[in-house]
């Protein structure tokens, strides 16, 4: 008999149990990710799979030990839901924002950031520098889960945060619409101080241990580099974010 009948969540956003996790997907719970016991055949888990990825959710396979660890009940029957804490947003969502406030677009695009606490940390600087959304890809990232809201301050309740399954195809995108990509980099050819930050931009956050992939840094405008006077070459991800941000409030309001 399944343990978790009922579809509440844990501390953290965490629904286990098949159930739990199907009453989650009939009641429209948000869910940013589910994660499936990797080799199961299962029908139920095959439905629950098909539900969530139709509500737009993005289904990963696990071994049972990644599955164990993740568990706080000890009793995930082979599968384990996330709560995201809002629904995304879409990227016309934020460009419309960025209209109605009569506002020169600022989006942020993280490349990658799977640590939650990074991706909360940029989303509240975002926030509180006027950016008109954050934009990730829905495979290895985080997503708006209950520790990147509680490490977001709140922001997510104030930022519109859109998930895309193509990053390059989106700055391409973007690109036609007028918006400059300016990406982070370590050996960007661009200074930070003599990038162009006062028109249309997204600013492009790389990952936590590599940066931005490959196709990503191709198809930005700018490779930006930030200023680094000590004995350590790089910044952290949401630190990174802060000082672009800033520098473009800077230009925007000198």
């Amino acid at each position: 008999m399944d343990r978790l009948q009922r579809n509440d969540t844990g501390a953290d956003g965490v629904i286990e149990g098949r159930n739990a996790v199907l009453e989650a997907l009939r009641a429209g719970m948000a869910l940013d990710k589910v994660y499936l016991q990797k080799g199961e055949t299962d029908k139920t888990l095959g439905h629950i799979a098909s539900k969530a990825r139709s509500t737009g959710a993005v289904v990963v396979e696990a071994d049972r030990r990644k599955l164990d660890a993740m568990s706080q009940t000890h009793a995930h029957q082979g599968v384990i839901a996330l709560a995201a804490v809002r629904e995304y947003a879409s990227v016309e969502d934020i460009l419309h924002l960025a209209v109605e406030k009569g506002e020169t677009p600022l989006l942020v695009i993280c490349d990658e950031l799977s640590d939650p606490h990074n991706l909360g940390a940029v989303i509240r600087t975002a926030e509180c520098a006027g950016a008109h959304g954050v934009i990730i890809p829905k495979r290895r990232s985080a997503g708006l889960t209950a520790v990147v809201a509680k490490t977001s301050a709140g922001a997510v309740a104030h930022l519109p945060v859109a998930r895309v399954p193509n990053l390059p195809s989106l700055l391409k995108d973007l690109k036609k619409q007028g918006l400059w990509v300016f990406g982070t980099a370590a050996d960007g050819t661009t200074p930070l101080y003599e990038a162009d930050l006062k028109g249309p931009a997204a600013i492009v956050i790389g990952s936590e241990g590599s940066g931005m992939s490959r196709l990503v840094a191709e198809t930005c405008d700018f490779r930006v580099s930030i200023p680094m006077q000590g004995k350590l070459n790089s910044l952290n991800a949401s630190a990174a974010a802060a000082i672009l941000l800033y520098e473009a409030v800077r230009q925007r309001l000198g």
